[in-house]
């Protein structure tokens, strides 16, 4: 049986080719999701939040296909970018972002599976981050979305396009926290060559 893989599934959602903005409806998907404040460059707490994200996610996918069940790819990195001060994000001032790293799960694993896999990887690992992760399902609707090819510091001129003019133009408002899936490995990937989802959710103005 050929493993799961969401980029394969969800292809409109994980595998996007349009790079202007466009109108995509995104029903509930489950993940597994760690909160922080910080630079993603800089911070400790942000690298410490990501690896123990992947312990569990790579933790739940070999106790799911141990158990007989269906195998799946762990999906790419995602991140839930918000702040009091939207402003920090066209500015890049990135020790004032505040985020929730994600890794999507296929709707056959349940939060007790994940709580096992915790348990699991904590006793293996030992990292005090594995606590904070926790199993939770996202329902962000109607989204404007695109593909941005690049450097995650050139993502601001289509985040302004995005905010002053395509939202307002469309008759839209924001309705959700910033969204980005990391379809490329900056540790193998060159900037200019990376792939990076960008999605915000919207809704009808007024």
């Amino acid at each position: 049986m050929t493993a799961y893989d969401v980029k394969r599934e969800l292809k409109a959602l994980y595998a996007p080719r349009n790079t202007t903005w466009s109108l995509v409806d995104v029903p509930e998907l489950r993940y597994l999701a760690i909160d922080g404040t910080g630079d993603p460059n800089t911070a400790p707490a942000y690298a410490a939040a990501v690896q123990a994200l992947y312990c569990v996610a790579y933790t739940v996918k070999f106790a799911t296909k141990r158990g007989g069940g269906q195998d799946f790819v762990v999906g790419p990195l995602e991140g839930l970018w918000y702040s009091d001060d939207p402003d920090v994000f066209a500015t890049r001032a990135k020790s004032r972002w505040s985020w929730t790293m994600l890794i999507h799960q296929p709707e056959w694993v349940t939060t007790d599976a994940v709580e096992q896999a915790k348990e699991a990887a904590l006793a293996k690992k030992k990292l005090p981050g594995i606590a904070d992760v926790r199993h939770e399902a996202l329902t962000e609707g109607r989204c404007a979305q695109l593909l941005h090819v690049g450097s995650y510091d050139d993502e601001s001129p289509a985040l302004t396009e995005l905010h002053e003019r395509w939202i307002p133009d469309n008759g839209l408002r924001e309705s959700g926290s910033h969204h980005e899936i990391y379809l490329g490995d900056p540790r193998r990937t060159v900037p200019a060559k990376l792939k990076t989802v960008l999605r915000q959710p919207v809704a009808e103005a007024g």
